[in-house]
């Protein structure tokens, strides 16, 4: 397995459970072969990769960190999925309630009108102070601290562990495993990549 860096003892697997770099037609890639090398790890490219001295260990922390942002980020999409589908119910009711009485049946609509439309969804919220609420006391915190902890240990750098994955796990040199969209061959070239060092020679990417 490829080392995680190529000044460390560590074992790229300790960080990702895997150690699976490759090139086309190599079982293992002499280093920097195919890949970008920044303060002596692996990664896409210099704005994802880990400042000097950031260890393994710290990069899976915040990569855990950034993962339960993203759930909350999920749930906070469910929220607002809640609260737009609360409104078009309660649209929906009142449509309801003026088909009634357009139907004669004016008890049923008045009961349905005074007691339902309108009603609050929680005790004192329509879902649209649910949603703030909901913002200001928890989703902006969460969001706060997960940047702050960025900012503290690496340089507010985004998605480290992802980037490192991908330099792990994808195929060096062949098309679609391109490390980011400025490494893609240049369509009046053909083959010409960017993702190698200089004068280092790759085979050409493969279909």
């Amino acid at each position: 397995r490829r080392p995680l860096s190529w000044t460390s003892d560590a074992p790229r697997g300790d960080l990702h459970g895997r150690g699976r770099e490759r090139a086309v037609g190599e079982g293992v890639d002499p280093p920097c072969t195919g890949a970008r090398a920044y303060g002596g790890y692996m990664s896409v490219d210099e704005s994802h990769t880990r400042p000097d001295g950031t260890s393994d260990l710290t990069v899976q922390a915040l990569g855990k960190l950034s993962e339960a942002l993203e759930v909350v980020e999920d749930a906070r999409g469910d929220l607002y999925s809640f609260h737009r589908k609360s409104g078009m119910a309660d649209l929906a009711l009142g449509e309801a309630v003026d088909l009634l009485r357009r139907a004669g049946h004016d008890g049923v609509a008045e009961r349905i009108d005074t007691d339902l439309v309108g009603r609050n969804t929680l005790p004192g919220r329509w879902t649209f102070q649910v949603v703030e609420e909901y913002d200001r006391h928890y989703y902006a915190a969460f969001s706060d601290h997960e940047r702050r902890a960025r900012e503290e240990l690496v340089q507010g750098r985004r998605h480290l562990f992802e980037a490192e994955m991908k330099q792990d796990r994808r195929t060096h040199g062949r098309r679609h495993h391109e490390a980011t969209p400025d490494d893609l061959p240049d369509r009046a070239e053909g083959t010409v990549r960017r993702d190698r060092p200089p004068g280092v020679e790759l085979p050409d990417p493969q279909p």
